[in-house]
């Protein structure tokens, strides 16, 4: 399955960056507010929690994220301190970033920093506000998607039309 920029859209959509989602898409003459490191961080973990079958990962998640911080900028801090969060823990305990390691790797280390059962809180503990502004940010961004929703049987998801058809069918 692919992911595509429509995608991109509707995830933004969903996320209330609809109003100028397609200028910021195509425009980036404000500049990046993150940089490339926060980037390939965010990449990687949705190497980890998005599901193999998915093509396209890299440019919705950079498209979506950057498009994301440009839309709510003080986001962008929270973001970039938990990616600096689960860095530390990864130098700690790996001697490299996360985006440096194998995908098995860092699902190791980030179902061992506790992200995985974490709540998710932007002013709590890094796990949680790991577990926050990338593990839960990412999966909303995704499943919020026309893709993201066919993988797990959601044919519409909220936001997203979907015609008469698809409310008139029977059981199964």
């Amino acid at each position: 399955m692919e992911l595509t920029r429509r995608d991109v859209l509707a995830a933004l959509a969903a996320g209330g960056v609809a109003a100028g989602a397609g200028v910021t898409l195509s425009n980036d003459s404000g500049g990046p507010l993150i940089d490339d490191h926060v980037s390939d961080t965010l990449v990687a973990v949705a190497a980890v929690v998005y599901p193999s079958q998915l093509d396209g990962v890299e440019s919705f998640v950079r498209a979506y994220s950057g498009a994301r911080v440009r839309e709510h900028r003080s986001y962008a801090s929270g973001v970039a301190d938990a990616v600096d969060a689960l860095d530390a823990y990864c130098q700690s305990w790996a001697d490299a970033d996360f985006a440096a390691l194998d995908p098995e790797r860092a699902d190791d280390l980030l179902s061992g920093f506790g992200v995985d059962t974490a709540d998710p809180d932007p002013d709590g503990s890094d796990r949680e506000r790991v577990r926050y502004y990338l593990v839960n940010e990412l999966l909303y961004a995704l499943f919020t998607t026309p893709t993201g929703g066919e993988l797990v049987g959601i044919e519409n998801p909220p936001g997203h039309p979907g015609g008469t058809a698809s409310y008139q069918r029977g059981p199964q």
